[in-house]
């Protein structure tokens, strides 16, 4: 099912906060720092299985209440985080969305055994010629 990433946006709550790094004295009244907060157990737009395979993959990220929070502080604009940290969340759901398809375990060729082992017989051979065994 293709999520709708912008109802999801609306679903976070943000907050921001005074930040470090760059800004000068702008670092000290300006609060540039944006906090993304989403609620995964409450989300209305996620179904049952997402939200498992969510809370699932995502365990190490999420508080114990079940709320996702992640934060952006890179930027000098209030504006830039925000679209910084929207990129972010929206990377991470759909990275922890997406499916992989099982591997399939093959055995190797028989041509390619048999180079393998050809290799090793030409290195072998030219460590046995650089040895002083068998130097007459």
């Amino acid at each position: 099912m293709a999520i709708n990433y912008n109802s999801l946006v609306n679903e976070c709550s943000f907050a921001t906060a005074r930040s470090g790094g760059k800004g000068g004295q702008n670092v000290n009244k300006v609060e540039t720092k944006v906090i993304l907060q989403f609620d995964i157990n409450s989300s209305t737009i996620l179904s049952e299985d997402e939200k498992i395979i969510i809370n699932e993959k995502l365990k190490n990220r999420i508080n114990k209440s079940g709320v996702l929070i992640l934060s952006n502080e890179d930027s000098r604009s209030q504006l830039a985080n925000k679209k910084a940290v929207i990129n972010r969340f929206i990377n991470i759901i759909e990275s922890a969305l997406k499916i992989y398809k099982p591997r399939k375990a093959t055995k190797p060729t028989t041509a390619s055994i048999m180079r393998r082992l050809e290799n090793k017989k030409r290195l072998s051979d030219k460590k046995q010629l650089r040895s002083g065994k068998n130097n007459f």
